[in-house]
């Protein structure tokens, strides 16, 4: 009876062969999955899963956080989960869970249509609910661990579910559990924040925000303020993926000892930093970009924007090992020139 029901599940779900993954990543690179199936609830995912137990398997959210480098010679599964709901709320507060699949910047506008606070600096960041808690995703002073409560996880040797707790995430910068010791051992498939109802932590701290806020004269912003703000400045030094093949940030701000700093910070006294405890400091990395003259270079089709150096683009039909190349030829100028490493925020594969 088993082995029915499995078949009849996997009707709806069809494995299509050699398929174009170009829709399916932000940078728009031409690759190839020798499989692909998209799966729309938690019980596909256990099918697929169950059903392919030896093949290779690689997991594809929005594909907003990759490098394709080459074609995927696995079964490429998209999780295509989508829902959002309200599961718990008293006064103060409201415990909200989103599918997996749902887009991030919509599933934000919608708890900022709910008067929810908590995500709204982190409006229109590209990709899917999903992924967000792998790369503790942030902008503008406000990350994902500051609202996450847990999320929902399948094993993908024993479809076991596990729930993760804020802690057990192990979030850092642009870091978690999912990017080391559980790499490419669960799929996630719902995450569940903890947003204000009243009382809003409004976070305007960056000066980008505050200066953007003030030319429409708003000295009191709502959610939706800060939201569309941060949506003005974003589409103002971004560019579109629908439009300009890309991936938002390619690299981390490095973090440096203030110690190993100061001594670099002698030799270049103009190079902005951030304190960010007792003894580190981050450095932007766009501005060692732009100093480095890579700022609107172009090489063939692949190139770094014209007006935000962290941002590596696809001009047309760049490969993903051009762009590759492109961001190596950036690392190794940045640590020639200021002796500074700086790491890939985007997943090569």
């Amino acid at each position: 009876m088993r082995d029915k029901t499995i078949q009849k599940a996997l009707s709806f779900m069809e494995i299509v062969h050699n398929f174009s993954l170009k829709k399916h990543n932000t940078f728009g690179i031409e690759a190839k999955a020798k499989q692909f199936v998209a799966v729309h609830s938690v019980q596909d995912l256990k099918t697929i899963l169950q059903e392919n137990k030896t093949q290779q398997k690689f997991i594809l959210g929005g594909g907003s956080n990759m490098l394709l480098t080459k074609d995927i010679d696995a079964l490429v599964i998209h999780i295509d989960l989508k829902g959002k709901k309200i599961i718990e709320e008293n006064d103060d507060f409201v415990w909200v869970e989103s599918q997996a699949g749902e887009s991030w910047h919509e599933f934000v506008l919608w708890t900022i249509d709910q008067n929810f606070g908590g995500l709204e600096n982190m409006s229109l960041i590209p990709g899917n609910v999903g992924t967000t808690p792998v790369q503790n995703i942030g902008a503008y002073g406000t990350e994902i661990k500051d609202t996450f409560v847990s999320c929902e996880a399948m094993t993908i040797e024993s479809q076991e579910m596990k729930t993760f707790t804020n802690d057990e995430c192990h979030f850092g910068y642009r870091e978690s559990i999912f990017k080391n010791e559980a790499k490419n051992q669960y799929v996630i498939t719902s995450v569940v924040f903890k947003l204000t109802k009243t009382n809003h932590k409004i976070n305007i701290s960056y000066g980008d925000i505050s200066s953007e806020l003030a030319k429409y004269n708003i000295t009191n912003p709502t959610l939706k303020d800060v939201s569309n703000a941060v949506i003005a400045i974003r589409q103002s030094k971004l560019p579109d993926p629908k439009e300009l093949g890309n991936s938002g940030s390619f690299f981390k701000n490095p973090i440096l000892l203030k110690s190993d700093f100061e001594k670099i910070h002698q030799q270049f006294p103009e190079m902005k930093y951030f304190d960010i405890s007792e003894t580190e400091v981050k450095v932007p990395a766009g501005w060692l970009i732009e100093q480095a003259g890579f700022k609107g270079k172009r090489f063939g089709d692949a190139g770094i924007h014209k007006n935000q150096a962290l941002v590596l683009v696809n001009y047309g039909n760049a490969t993903g090992q051009e762009i590759l190349n492109v961001s190596k030829d950036i690392q190794e100028t940045i640590f020639k020139t200021f002796g500074i490493h700086i790491e890939a925020e985007v997943n090569v594969i």
